[in-house]
């Protein structure tokens, strides 16, 4: 099958966008099957946290560098995990200037660390894509971030401090498409 048969073939089944990237989500499933798997072995045992190191990094990284940019002065930052409760924590960053005007840029930071995988998949797929030895290191470098994108529930709780921001946003919105809000209103 050429390779205009296969682009035509996608494009009956998925989105444009889609078929355009598909070599990046093809380069990205290796990982993504290998989060599901360090997932599963560190819920039997706690061993297998060692696997996630390199996602607690990062998003540990992402709130301490959101709360940089936002002025919410970072103070501690860890990713030596413990137990709490029945629980494990795995990393935490402390901040000594939370406010509502920055608690949801910094608490939501992680979401941020998705676009690791999806940046160096673009990088190892732009010139040709050949599968090297180097892929599968990458490949293990990536799955935890998978795992480690998703904001925890303290994240979410601090990030409700910044509910004003839904007042801005909501707004903002609201002056944007204000035309087809009010269309049916007569002057």
């Amino acid at each position: 099958m050429t390779p205009a048969a296969l682009t035509h073939a996608c494009g009956a089944l998925a989105p444009a966008w889609l078929c355009a990237h598909g070599d990046i989500f093809l380069y990205l499933l290796p990982s993504a099957a290998l989060a599901v798997l360090i997932w599963i072995a560190s819920s039997a045992h706690h061993f297998f946290f060692i696997f996630t190191v390199a996602g607690t990094f990062c998003h540990e990284l992402a709130h301490f560098g959101a709360g940089l940019l936002t002025g919410a002065e970072p103070s501690g930052f860890t990713v030596i995990p413990r137990r709490s409760g029945r629980t494990w924590e795995l990393g935490s960053v402390t901040f000594d200037n939370l406010r509502w005007h920055n608690a949801a840029p910094s608490a939501l930071a992680p979401f941020l660390v998705l676009l690791v995988p999806f940046a160096v998949a673009a990088w190892r797929t732009a010139p040709g894509w050949h599968f090297r030895p180097l892929d599968l290191a990458l490949a293990f470098l990536l799955a935890p971030q998978f795992l480690s994108f998703w904001p925890s529930d303290t994240d979410w709780k601090l990030a409700a401090r910044s509910w004003p921001w839904l007042l801005v946003i909501a707004g903002g919105l609201a002056f944007h498409y204000r035309h087809f809000l009010f269309q049916f209103v007569k002057n």
